[in-house]
């Protein structure tokens, strides 16, 4: 069974470590296939592509974009992404510089609570990547004042929490806009996250997202429960919809996920690989 993740991140953003060791992972934990879809940012797929050549691994490239969204977390992948493109490029920067100005906010907050966290500390932390709210988390965790990563997002980062500083973020359609002229692939990440309290709200906010470009759904997902995994995937079939999914792996920083060996593993196999090739071959009309 040729198995894949289409969801990892690396230092490039919030990952503990590097495109190419996360690459290594993947191949060691048996996938045939992975995308790397680091948060608003491409810049670790040269490294991961010339990794994935080098083991012989299959590197998807891919981004993972915040967007607007009120009450919940909206994140959408861009699997396919050129990340070549300029434009992109251009759209990104505009992301990146919000999480690098957010940082320090984050920082005055925790010090005005008593919490003597640096923001040298925390770049250190980072190893040299994308500086982001899990890497503070670290810090923290470091300095004593939580016990986990968990902890320090429900009581300090967390969206509305003692720490929280909220950042720029493109409205959903810009986002998918974004990815489709990259010639990628954009798919809703992660559903649960939206906050939605009923699966009404959710199939009227996919509906939406679909008429502005939406191609996929990520049914398959670490935290996930059997019951959700189940009522997305009659949706993404319902409304014909691509279906993705991954573990999210974070490395360190989300320590209970492990490449190749989440709870639904044996349903993400090569074919939804293939049927994303074949989508993004007709709607670009390319070749091969």
């Amino acid at each position: 069974m040729k198995l894949i993740d289409l969801h990892v991140h690396s230092t490039a953003s919030d990952g503990s470590y590097s495109p190419a060791e996360v690459v290594r992972q993947a191949k060691a934990g048996g996938l045939t296939a992975m995308a790397l879809t680091d948060h608003d940012t491409v810049d670790g797929l040269p490294e991961a592509m010339a990794a994935g050549q080098t083991l012989g691994l299959e590197v998807i490239p891919g981004v993972e974009i915040s967007a607007q969204f009120p009450g919940g977390t909206m994140h959408i992948l861009g699997l396919y992404v050129d990340y070549h493109n300029g434009l992109l490029d251009q759209r990104l920067a505009v992301l990146k510089q919000a999480r690098i100005d957010r940082n320090p906010q984050i920082i005055a907050k925790l010090n005005a609570l008593g919490i003597p966290i640096t923001m040298a500390r925390v770049e250190e932390i980072s190893g040299g990547g994308q500086v982001g709210r899990p890497h503070i988390a670290r810090a923290l965790m470091e300095a004593g004042y939580v016990s986990d990563l968990q902890e320090a997002f429900d009581k300090y980062l967390g969206w509305r929490k003692l720490a929280y500083v909220s950042k720029f973020r493109f409205p959903p359609d810009q986002a998918l806009t974004m990815i489709k002229e990259a010639k990628g692939i954009p798919v809703l990440a992660h559903p649960f996250t939206l906050g939605l309290g009923s699966a009404y709200a959710l199939k009227n906010l996919v509906m939406e997202l679909k008429a502005q470009g939406l191609a996929g759904l990520e049914v398959f997902y670490s935290e996930h429960t059997p019951e959700q995994q189940a009522r997305y995937l009659k949706l993404a079939l319902e409304l014909d919809l691509l279906i993705t999914g991954g573990s999210d792996y974070h490395g360190l920083n989300k320590p209970e996920i492990t490449l190749g060996s989440m709870p639904c593993q044996d349903r993400l196999t090569y074919n939804l690989v293939e049927a994303l090739k074949a989508w993004r071959r007709r709607e670009y009309q390319l070749g091969g």
